[in-house]
């Protein structure tokens, strides 16, 4: 009898999947665990010559932030060459650094800004792999330092939206800047920001030369100066020739999901998982049971949002990466001050 029951369980545990997978048209998968058993968040991440890097980013190795536990910069970089493979240490970053963002080019992984333990960056690099060795390239430094904000390439040019100024900051920006990767020299260019609050921890995606912003959270000061974040479902469109226009709303927040949001077709991509922020105020805080695991895709033609199932898990402020025609999820936060080694993975079906 306990043979047939656990049979059941699986079958029906199978079903569930199969139908979660027809539902969304995403197929999971893992890659191995990053070798550092805590986990990352705020890591920078890309590929190079068909390696996937991911570096930097920050955890909690000795104690919990609940126990007294304080947050750890990194500066590790990791390799990986194929989703069968190992990870290895490639080198270091100039400093522990994470909050960022990174992208990748024909050139190498440009990261962008971010923050460590005292204060937040201006400074962009460019990594590469050469034989094996790690070298940095300096790229124009951001209009000033700024870490938490989100981004996406179009085309030769990088967009990257809000964010905060210091760590201590009690007000996000609602700034907008853009780099011509061919034109460098130009350095980073003031753009019309979008009409809606400032903010940081946005979701952003591509569509159609298109440059979608979603979410985020703005901050206020509460009666002791600290900040307080209020948690947006707002979402905008920026194309280059037409400016900005406001979108539907998302069905929830989802403040950090990982972000470039991936197309789920060529009129669709998907915003998987984000804190909505429900349980912001939970106590004990060891208690949270994680973010949401719902998927969302909006459609660009309808300019609506459904809900089109969950993910197996859904950690916050870490990259996706395209690689190897996979999506790659390199580690993240499960919950308030949990990271994951774990590396999941999808595909598209299509």
């Amino acid at each position: 009898m306990l043979q047939y029951a656990i049979t059941a369980i699986l079958v029906a545990t199978c079903s569930l999947a199969n139908s979660a997978q027809a539902e969304t048209g995403i197929r999971w998968s893992e890659l191995p665990p990053l070798p550092d058993k805590h986990g990352l968040a705020g890591a920078f991440a890309g590929t190079c010559d068909g390696v996937l890097l991911v570096a930097g980013g920050t955890n909690f190795p000795d104690k919990m932030p609940w126990d007294g536990g304080q947050k750890v910069w990194h500066d590790n970089v990791y390799a990986i060459d194929h989703p069968y493979g190992k990870w290895k240490v490639v080198g270091k970053l100039s400093q522990p650094l994470g909050y960022g963002a990174s992208f990748s080019t024909d050139d190498g992984i440009v990261c962008i800004g971010g923050s460590d333990a005292n204060r937040h960056y201006s400074n962009c690099f460019l990594l590469r792999l050469k034989n094996g060795e790690l070298i940095t390239s300096p790229l124009p430094s951001l209009p000033h330092p700024c870490a938490n904000f989100s981004g996406a390439v179009i085309g030769t040019k990088i967009y990257i939206a809000g964010g905060t100024e210091t760590p201590t900051s009690t007000k996000a920006l609602q700034t907008f800047w853009g780099l011509d990767l061919h034109d460098q020299k130009a350095g980073w260019q003031v753009l019309e920001p979008w009409p809606g609050p400032g903010r940081m921890l946005s979701v952003v995606a591509v569509q159609r030369q298109s440059f979608y912003l979603c979410s985020g959270a703005e901050l206020t000061a509460d009666l002791e100066g600290k900040a307080i974040r209020h948690y947006l479902r707002d979402a905008y469109c920026f194309h280059p020739d037409r400016g900005w226009n406001r979108v539907a709303d998302l069905p929830r927040p989802a403040v950090a999901a990982p972000s470039p949001a991936p197309p789920l077709d060529d009129a669709r991509f998907v915003v998987i998982g984000g804190d909505d922020g429900s349980l912001v105020s939970l106590h004990p805080q060891n208690a949270h049971p994680g973010f949401p695991k719902t998927i969302l895709a909006y459609q660009t033609k309808t300019d609506h949002w459904d809900t089109v199932g969950e993910a197996p898990a859904a950690p916050v402020t870490t990259p996706i990466v395209h690689w190897n025609e996979l999506y790659v999820i390199p580690s993240g936060e499960l919950r308030p001050g949990v990271r994951t080694p774990a590396v999941r993975t999808f595909q598209m079906e299509r």
